[in-house]
């Protein structure tokens, strides 16, 4: 597994207070470095991204290196959010991992429509959703060895 010398900053977009502490629990198990950033509607997704409001300084808001999107969420929905995500040439390099509890097709292909990079199911079962977040830490947090800087757009 790769060893990343300084933390990986998460954006977690979830607005379940339940889903929330257990995702950041398994992935604060981890012995890889990281930051996970909470936020809970969408519309506080995009303003951290974009830098907005209580948002607007770099130092304390970097830009992630992975987001983890709930689908169903207040003010914007997770394909409202991933959608603007994927059509801003600044934001779209940052990988997006769809956790949602639905497994409604409608909604996996909704996902990857809008370039998701993974579309996750929460499991129902407590061990398996403890799995499942340990693997997904494992992999984007060890394997995935992410851009470390915020892209310009491209040359014309």
């Amino acid at each position: 597994m790769n060893v990343h010398t300084e933390p990986l900053v998460i954006l977690l977009v979830e607005d379940n207070p339940d889903h929330t502490e257990l995702i950041i629990r398994a992935l604060s198990d981890h012995q890889i470095p990281n930051r996970i950033i909470h936020v809970s509607d969408g519309e506080a997704a995009l303003d951290y991204l974009w830098r907005r409001a209580q948002f607007a300084d770099p130092a304390t808001n970097p830009q992630p290196h992975v987001i983890l999107l709930d689908l169903q969420l207040p003010r914007l929905n997770g394909l409202e959010v991933l959608q603007a995500i994927k059509s801003s040439v600044e934001m779209r390099h940052i990988p997006v991992v769809v956790v949602s509890t639905s497994h409604a097709e409608h909604d996996v292909s909704a996902a990857y429509r809008n370039y998701a990079n993974s579309y996750l199911v929460k499991p129902v079962d407590f061990q398996q959703f403890t799995r499942m977040l340990h693997d997904l830490g494992d992999y984007w947090l060890g394997w995935n060895w992410p851009l470390r800087e915020r892209l310009s757009p491209p040359m014309p």
